[in-house]
């Protein structure tokens, strides 16, 4: 019996030094941030109509070199495309090398879930046979780069590329890869 309670009271010990250990990093996290920034940022690619498509993102900056995202891709018109995507949405972190606040060159990872068209090309014998099935929804991870300035009203332009491999049904669509790209206009508030 005495074991048991000692065992309790150790463990109770160590998540009461992991919490406060955690604390402490909360507020020195807190301490990152400067008073006077502003850590939200709406974005629109300015591109993504020349294809068809609709992406908006929205940023939180976590600190002065990092900062967390989600973008939404919906395409509106397949017509003026060439790809066969239906929507993406796509979260990311990124980590900034800029001397301003979560400005300048960047590096993010980035995992998307994407709706594709099912369509298949086989090429057997020099004969070539078109398929097409029902939309494929697949996850993917990737990186990217890209550079973002920020003007003193908050008028953010920013240019990315990135490159992504779909995880899960690859198999199952004549795509297994994903791109990121853009010009994006926003504003930090």
């Amino acid at each position: 019996m005495f074991a048991v309670n000692n065992k309790t009271y150790i463990m109770k010990k160590k998540y009461l030094i992991i919490a406060m250990i955690f604390s402490f990093f909360a507020v020195n996290a807190q301490n990152d941030i400067p008073q006077n920034e502003k850590q939200n940022e709406v974005k629109v690619n300015v591109l993504s109509p020349l294809a068809g498509t609709f992406e908006a993102t929205y940023e939180r900056n976590l600190n002065n070199k990092s900062s967390l995202g989600i973008t939404g891709l919906f395409v509106f018109n397949n017509k003026n495309s060439n790809e066969d995507t239906n929507y993406m949405i796509t979260q990311y972190y990124r980590r900034y090398f800029g001397k301003k606040y979560a400005s300048g060159f960047f590096a993010e990872g980035f995992g998307m879930l994407s709706s594709i068209d099912g369509k298949k090309i086989y090429d057997t014998n020099d004969n070539l046979t078109f398929t097409k099935g029902s939309d494929v929804i697949d996850y993917s991870l990737g990186i990217g780069l890209g550079s973002k300035w920020v003007t003193k009203r908050g008028i953010i332009i920013e240019v990315n590329a990135g490159w992504g491999k779909l995880l899960f049904n690859a198999d199952k669509t004549d795509h297994d890869q994903v791109a990121r790209f853009g010009l994006q206009l926003g504003y930090r508030f």
